[in-house]
C-alpha cells in the first residue's frame, strides 16, 4: 500500500516508535542499510520484548535485500547489532526463520489495523482501511515480499498450521466489517464467505500488479480502484 495514495501516512509495520534506536529500523537503500549495522556490544545486548523487536525487524530488512538462499545468522546479527547468538536464540534455526518473521509482522500490522478500525467512524472507511492494509505499500514492499517468499517454502503440519491462520486472520477481518456494515444497512447482503473469497482474490492480484509495478498503476490508484469495486457492490441501491 502505497501511503501516498491514502490521505495521510500510515505508520510503518517495519519502523520503531518516535525516539526509538536508529539500530532497530529495517530499511532499504545505502543510507538506511549503514544506519543500522551498529557494532555489536555484548556487554549490552537488548533482552526480551525489544531484542525480539530488534531481531525481527533486521531480519525482515536482511531478506528483502539478499532473498533467502543467501541469508545467513550472522546478516541479521550484523543489521541488528546483537551477537549471532542472540539471533540463534530467537530463531532457533534458519528454516524456521521466515515463518517466525511473517508472524511477528503479520501481528504487528494488525494491531495497527485494530487501532485505525477502532477509530473509524463508518463502516466504509473500515473497508478502506482493509483495502489499504492489505495491498503493499509500494513497489518491492518488504512485508509483502517476506509473504511471497514464506508461500513459495515446502512447509510441514505445523507450518502449514500458522500460515492458514495468518491467511484466515485477512477473512475474518474483512467478514466483521461486513456484518457491521450490514447490521448498520450501509451494506447490502451478500454471502460473507463467497463475497470474501472473492474479495481477497482481487487485492492479491492487485498486490501482484503493485509488487510488479505494472504500468497501468502508476497514474491510477491501485487502492481507490479496489475500494470503488467492492463499495459499488456493497453500497444499497440509489447510495453507490
Amino acid at each position: 500500500m502505497s501511503t501516498s495514495e491514502i490521505g495521510g501516512t500510515a505508520p510503518d509495520p517495519f519502523l520503531p516508535p518516535d525516539g526509538a534506536s536508529g539500530a532497530a529500523v529495517a530499511g532499504t537503500g545505502a543510507a538506511a542499510r549503514s544506519a543500522v549495522r551498529a557494532p555489536v556490544d555484548r556487554k549490552r545486548q537488548p533482552s526480551g520484548d525489544e531484542a525480539r523487536g530488534r531481531a525481527m525487524r533486521a531480519a525482515i530488512s536482511v531478506i528483502a535485500e539478499k532473498g533467502t538462499a543467501a541469508l545467513r545468522m550472522s546478516d541479521i546479527a550484523a543489521r541488528a547489532g546483537m551477537s549471532t547468538g542472540h539471533i540463534l536464540y530467537h530463531f532457533g534455526k534458519k528454516d524456521r526463520l521466515l515463518l517466525e518473521v511473517l508472524a511477528w509482522s503479520q501481528a504487528d500490522l494488525w494491531d495497527q489495523f485494530q487501532r485505525a478500525v477502532d477509530a473509524a467512524a463508518s463502516p466504509e472507511e473500515k473497508l478502506d482501511l482493509f483495502v489499504r492494509f492489505y495491498l503493499p505499500r509500494h513497489q518491492g514492499d518488504e512485508r509483502y515480499a517476506l509473504w511471497t517468499q514464506v508461500l513459495a517454502q515446502r512447509h510441514d503440519e505445523e507450518g502449514r498450521r500458522v500460515l492458514t491462520a495468518l491467511l484466515d486472520g485477512w477473512d475474518e477481518r474483512l467478514e466483521a466489517i461486513l456484518r457491521e456494515g450490514r447490521e448498520l444497512g450501509r451494506f447490502v447482503e451478500v454471502d460473507l464467505p463467497e463475497f470474501t473469497i472473492r474479495a481477497v482474490a482481487m487485492l492479491s492480484g492487485l498486490s501482484e500488479d503493485v509488487m510488479f509495478g505494472r504500468s497501468r498503476w502508476q497514474d491510477t490508484s491501485a487502492r481507490a480502484f479496489a475500494v470503488s469495486a467492492l463499495v459499488r457492490e456493497l453500497s444499497p441501491p440509489g447510495r453507490a
